[in-house]
């Protein structure tokens, strides 16, 4: 036993010694970071790690998540002792070109320059620093709920993210659930970037708000081998408790240069800093560890896959979109079974309670925890989860940092916001959408749809469940009167023309409830002579192009677009932006939009008050005219 616990001393400073290398190799880095957690990694690694590196996507693999992404230097001198990069590659970290970015990637298809790029042993980026436990609490979740496997999750924490709200919905979700299969190693080194940290060496105020979430919490030095191996032990004897191992560490152990010194977080030593810290370590190893493979158990078997048969609404009739949404997630979920469901406590609203009834080991409530909904969310995606989320779209805007940081992972997450716009009435601007569309159109590669009524929205819901990326369905408060055949068509991209003539005057583009609007004032407009085209782009990104260009030459470049939302980077720069770069001369767009912070009202007082209602369009059309 003590020569096993010498051997992963050893290792440890290993992984200390080749985190200066690669880091002073690339002039930039973060080796202070990475050397205090160097042991809690090496005994991980060494004995408890259980991961097929050949088949990273083996369901019994565990899941290795770094949340804090800038010791990547740590994480990359792990895969060096595990074998599966060369010590040549370690050194091309941060070079452009490279698969050792500055903060570790999940592989992805190839991007510009025609190559694939992060690595297929990383899950998720991280970086952003309060990101990790969430995505690791929806891992869980996976593994504990719905396929039911051995795996554990290990997530490596450092002591100043633990100031972002994000970890502690986290800590309380993963209490709630009971995720026994979490295991989260505080490296506590006391020095954040500018500075010691708010509790600095305080271990037992962290242990003591775990314990307070309901985690059993360990409190040990984390350069003490023996130590940290009776933890990891401890941590998976746990029944019913995620574990929180509260290590005391050292920033920079090891190196006297900089151990425990201030002014050195994110900087990496010169050569001959270099050369004298790695002699101090007692120069370069090179340790290879043969890592356990994961233990080889089946996951549960799931429930027979029933035809898709979507929820179908009477034309003529009236439903509102965010209960289409619900009832299409009952009927996807059923000709899917790796489908999940989240929501934000408000399930009685979005009606994602009809498919939590229906399927309740897939489906998790993470109450008033937005940050939580969306880390979670990813966390099943990655694990091959269709995973959808749903709040009112107001509240998406408290994650939005975790919406980029799953673009930046090039997971698929199937978002849903309801309650728009200012038609949801008299509850105020508090819970008023007006930035959403834009928020969601700035995601790279998102896809926004905003769907009119119940068929749209039940077949919008089955066509998001194979899309790659982030997606986005915007839905109405409000019943809304059902206008399309349940058997029509709405591909991704597409829109419809709901009124038109080759003789059209004026197209007016509209989408959700502003296309009702829209309807009735084409009636008015009718009844004066004016032959007006109506659009309904359905798929605010991307723009059907096609469409907008084509009304734009019947029409002679007038175009009316009117939504509900904020004049700022919602359907109405989609719409200008679907002519830039065009040949053809660029026509005039007249944007009505929400201009004026709303207040209390009804539906139909507000659409007015914004200017967005039916009488408002039809007068732009007669001054565009």
């Amino acid at each position: 036993m003590a020569g096993e616990l010498q051997r992963i001393a050893e290792l440890g400073k290993q992984l200390r010694v080749d985190s200066i290398r690669c880091t002073t190799a690339a002039g930039s880095g973060h080796p202070t970071s990475s050397m205090s957690a160097a042991d809690l990694m090496a005994v991980l690694l060494v004995k408890y790690l259980k991961y097929d590196w050949d088949h990273p996507h083996n369901p019994n693999n565990d899941r290795l998540v770094f949340s804090k992404g800038h010791a990547s230097p740590l994480l990359y001198a792990m895969y060096k002792a595990a074998g599966v990069i060369t010590d040549e590659e370690l050194l091309s970290l941060r070079k452009f070109g490279s698969r050792l970015e500055g903060h570790p990637k999940p592989l992805q298809s190839a991007g510009d320059h025609g190559t694939p790029r992060g690595l297929p042993w990383v899950d998720v980026a991280t970086g952003s620093l309060g990101q990790g436990l969430p995505i690791g609490v929806g891992m869980a979740f996976s593994g504990k709920y719905v396929d039911k496997l051995p795996f554990d999750v290990w997530v490596l924490l450092g002591d100043s993210e633990l100031a972002e709200g994000s970890n502690w919905e986290a800590f309380d979700k993963a209490g709630h659930y009971k995720l026994n299969n979490v295991i989260a190693i505080l490296d506590m080194n006391r020095l954040g970037q500018r500075g010691p940290t708010d509790l600095g060496w305080d271990a037992p105020v962290y242990a003591a708000r775990a314990r307070a979430f309901g985690w059993h919490a360990i409190e040990i030095n984390g350069h003490d081998i023996a130590a940290i191996d009776a933890a990891y032990k401890e941590a998976l004897a746990q029944a019913e408790k995620p574990t929180c191992i509260v290590a005391k560490t050292v920033k920079g152990s090891g190196v006297s240069l900089v151990a425990n010194k201030e002014g050195w977080h994110g900087k990496a030593l010169s050569p001959d800093q270099a050369e004298e810290a790695i002699k101090e370590l007692g120069g370069e190893r090179h340790i290879a560890v043969d890592v356990e493979q994961p233990r080889p158990l089946p996951k549960a078997t799931p429930p027979p896959v029933q035809p898709l048969k979507l929820p179908s609404y009477e034309i003529g009739t009236e439903e509102a979109t965010r209960r289409a949404f619900g009832d299409a997630l009952v009927a996807v979920g059923a000709n899917r079974p790796d489908v999940v469901v989240l929501d934000g406590e408000v399930s009685n609203s979005t009606f994602t309670e009809d498919f939590g009834k229906a399927y309740p080991n897939r489906f998790f409530e993470m109450f008033i925890a937005e940050q939580q909904l969306v880390g979670a969310a990813l966390g099943l995606s990655v694990l091959g989860k269709i995973a959808f989320a749903a709040t009112f779209a107001a509240f998406l805007t408290r994650a939005f940092d975790q919406i980029r940081m799953a673009a930046v992972s090039g997971g698929s997450l199937r978002l849903c916001g309801s309650h728009a716009g200012v038609s949801i009435g008299e509850d105020g601007p508090s819970q008023m959408a007006l930035e959403d569309l834009a928020m969601m159109r700035s995601i790279h590669g998102s896809t926004v749809l905003y769907p009119c009524d119940a068929n749209q929205t039940a077949h919008l819901v089955n066509a998001m469940a194979d899309l790659p990326g982030i997606s986005y369905l915007r839905t109405t408060r409000a019943k809304t009167p059902v206008i399309y055949d349940p058997g029509e068509a709405f591909p991704i991209g597409g829109s419809m023309v709901v009124r038109h003539s080759d003789a059209d005057q004026v197209a007016i583009i509209a989408a959700g409830i502003t296309l009702h609007e829209s309807l009735r004032a084409f009636e008015q407009l009718r009844s004066e002579g004016i032959r007006a085209r109506v659009i309904d782009a359905y798929t605010v990104k991307p723009i059907d192009r096609e469409s907008l260009h084509e009304a734009a030459r019947v029409t002679g470049g007038r175009l009316v677009v009117v939504e509900d939302h904020w004049s700022e980077g919602g359907l109405g720069d989609a719409v200008l932006d679907a002519f830039v770069g065009a040949m053809e001369k660029v026509p005039t767009v007249i944007k009505l939009a929400v201009r004026s912070m709303p207040t209390s009202g009804t539906p139909a007082e507000l659409l007015s008050a914004a200017g967005i209602d039916a009488e408002h369009i039809a007068q732009a059309v007669r001054e565009c005219l």
